[in-house]
């Protein structure tokens, strides 16, 4: 935002001025995935409007976590290490 000051020549002197009234120059640095939706200059007030627009692949996810009470109640298959050895009896 730049705020530039026009000069006025008047014929009568000025002993106070309450607001300053040089040139300026304001800038707002945003965060990532931050975007600006409107902007809004009323009375001499600047209103901006920020939406934050985190893209899927970086929001946080829910990974649910089971006991092993769980996994005696789900079918599964076991596998055993000794399918493929046969047992020789003496």
């Amino acid at each position: 935002m730049v705020g530039n000051k026009q000069p006025t020549e008047t014929d009568w002197q000025i002993l106070h001025r309450g607001m300053a009234t040089r040139n300026f120059k304001q800038i707002f640095r945003l965060a990532d995935y931050v975007k600006v939706a409107n902007a809004t200059l009323e009375n001499g007030l600047l209103a901006v409007d920020l939406v934050r627009d985190i893209p899927e692949e970086l929001k946080p996810r829910r990974i649910g976590i089971g006991t092993s009470a769980e996994k005696q109640t789900s079918p599964t298959k076991r596998i055993s290490q000794d399918t493929d050895r046969k047992l020789k009896v003496a």
